[in-house]
């Protein structure tokens, strides 16, 4: 019996070979793989809490993929590594690499010139990563996550809440959300922002 995934609006499906990445095959629903992956995710919010990071460390690569790793490595074979397969989303998988290594520069320039508001930076890291789309899986929880670190290790600013809601399963946080992330893509963050922070 193979993993039966149903997919919100939003979400990017697996190909078979990265469904194959499953750790536990006894994993064959969605509710099973939702409560898997929010345990592993769980450990990696506390690792976050635990530890001091500075700018230089947050803003790499190798932090990027080492959080990644950190909220799927129990679930994923693949966590924490690059997609390796093009999606309705995100660019070219060749591309990656430097996609990120643009948003690192450009978000590094936002800090030292204080181009946006603290939340605002932190917002706009999270959506540019997320439209990168590293990687196979996970890519919205990570972006949050990512965005939480980066407000509350660089600017010492609290954590978002995110609309204090499961934004994973459909309901009516996840419209606001996925609306606010529409509108973000057309270049207005002030509902994402808001979002985040509300």
């Amino acid at each position: 019996m193979g993993l039966d995934i149903k997919y919100e609006d939003g979400q990017t499906p697996l190909d078979e070979n990265e469904s194959m990445g499953l750790l536990f095959k006894t994993i064959t629903t969605q509710g099973e793989l939702n409560e898997a992956e929010q345990l592993n995710i769980e450990e990696a919010v506390e690792w976050t809490l635990r530890k001091k990071f500075e700018a230089d460390n947050i803003l790499s690569e190798t932090f990027c993929n080492e959080l990644h790793r950190k909220m799927y490595s129990g679930v994923w074979q693949w966590a924490g590594t690059f997609r390796k397969t093009n999606k309705n989303i995100g660019v070219d998988k060749y591309q990656i690499p430097v996609a990120l290594r643009t948003l690192i520069e450009d978000c590094n320039v936002w800090i030292d010139h204080q181009t946006y508001p603290e939340d605002e930076i932190a917002v706009r890291f999270k959506h540019r990563i997320v439209s990168i789309h590293c990687y196979s899986n996970g890519n919205g929880r990570h972006s949050r996550l990512m965005a939480d670190v980066i407000v509350s290790h660089i600017f010492g600013r609290p954590v978002f809440t995110w609309g204090a809601a499961n934004l994973v399963k459909a309901g009516e946080a996840r419209e606001t959300y996925l609306k606010a992330l529409k509108a973000a893509d057309k270049g207005d963050l002030t509902g994402l922002v808001g979002f985040a922070r509300g």
